[in-house]
């Protein structure tokens, strides 16, 4: 039985580990965070995704987990509505859609729920160095004591640990789209009831959506800016950052800032995509964000993570222990409905990608091909 590494227990880890297990491999996942990550934007599970999810047995789960959105009011920067919707949103697409829109962190809970008993999950920890030779991978740890694997999965996002061991320097694959993104909890001092209100002001903006059923709400700031320099886990100055910026907004800037200033979940990172040539380097491969990260500009992040997991698992369990050949296929399979979606972030910067394009991304590939 061939054992595979995997770093990263966000999505695509977990889903990655559920094939793996079902094909007849021995997965291990490695999660830097002491537990199941909590907090983010809600995300899409859209077109070919729904497939891999059903596939699970997890999309009657899923779907009771869904938002549930009445419409959207677009706003002026002094909090004065331009325009409604009661037929779609900017976080969702269309109402009526078949695709599922659920808050990441409960997306998280599910695959982890459905996986944890059967899989062996390595929480607090992370890779330190990766040594390969004709027999495997020897792994060191931050915290535990090195292991070899026969395989190594890097799932562990825009900044991967293994792509950077395995590939080299962050900044020879990341690609930035222009625009920072923050995300974090707030009470719901709007008294939003399934209403979401997306603002603009300059060159920042932001969407408020209520979840919990209404009793909290979940803030997404974006802004415009080159670069800033900072290191991605520098927390403390993105977050006194976003503060500042909130600060300045005419409409709920305060009450914005001071959530910001507050919460728990609070997430800021860069607008970026992961462009490579090649995913796969002897016994490494990546997955998701760590190899082609779209942005959440794309709203395909998720859907790329489900689908990349299941064709990887699918290409390995089919190539038997010839792994140059499975991850050879997987890239085959994958590129075309990976750069369809990565697309999605370019075409129209700074407004909704047409429809028609986001259809095709959607369901760009066969999961059976």
């Amino acid at each position: 039985m061939q054992t595979v590494l995997i770093s990263g227990g966000g999505i695509a880890g977990p889903v990655l580990a559920h094939w793996l297990h079902h094909h007849g491999f021995a997965p291990t996942v490695v999660e830097r965070a002491p537990g199941r990550r909590a907090g983010g934007q809600a995300v899409d599970i859209r077109g070919v995704a729904l497939e891999v999810v059903e596939r699970m047995g997890l999309l009657e789960q899923a779907s009771s987990l869904r938002t549930r959105m009445r419409g959207m009011s677009i706003l002026d920067p002094d909090g004065h509505e331009v325009d409604r919707s009661t037929e779609a949103t900017f976080s969702s697409g269309r109402l009526d859609s078949e695709d599922i829109e659920v808050l990441r962190e409960d997306l998280v809970r599910l695959v982890y729920d459905h996986t944890s008993a059967g899989i062996e999950y390595l929480f607090g920890d992370s890779i330190t160095a990766l040594d390969e030779d004709e027999s495997g991978v020897r792994v060191d740890f931050a915290h535990g004591p090195s292991r070899t694997f026969d395989l190594v999965v890097g799932a562990d996002g825009l900044h991967s640990t293994v792509r950077r061991l395995a590939f080299g320097p962050e900044e020879r694959f990341a690609h930035h789209l222009g625009s920072y993104l923050s995300v974090f909890s707030a009470e719901n001092f709007l008294d939003l009831e399934d209403w979401q209100m997306w603002l603009r002001d300059g060159d920042a903006g932001f969407g408020i959506m209520p979840v919990r059923d209404n009793t909290e709400l979940r803030v997404a700031f974006g802004f415009e800016s080159a670069p800033l320099g900072h290191d991605h886990r520098d927390g403390a100055t993105l977050r006194q950052l976003v503060v500042d910026r909130l600060a300045s907004m005419r409409w709920e800037g305060s009450r914005l800032s001071e959530a910001a200033r507050k919460a728990p979940d609070f997430y800021c990172d860069a607008m970026a995509q992961i462009r490579m040539d090649q995913w796969s380097r002897g016994r490494v491969t990546l997955l998701g964000d760590a190899g082609y990260c779209p942005s959440p500009l794309s709203g395909q992040g998720t859907s790329l993570a489900l689908v990349g997991a299941y064709v990887l698992a699918d290409c390995l369990g089919r190539s038997g222990d010839d792994h140059r050949t499975a991850y050879a296929r997987y890239e085959q399979r994958m590129r075309p409905f990976v750069a369809a979606n990565q697309a999605l972030a370019t075409e129209n910067p700074g407004g909704p990608a047409s429809e028609e394009s986001v259809t095709h991304a959607k369901n760009a590939l066969s999961l059976d091909g």
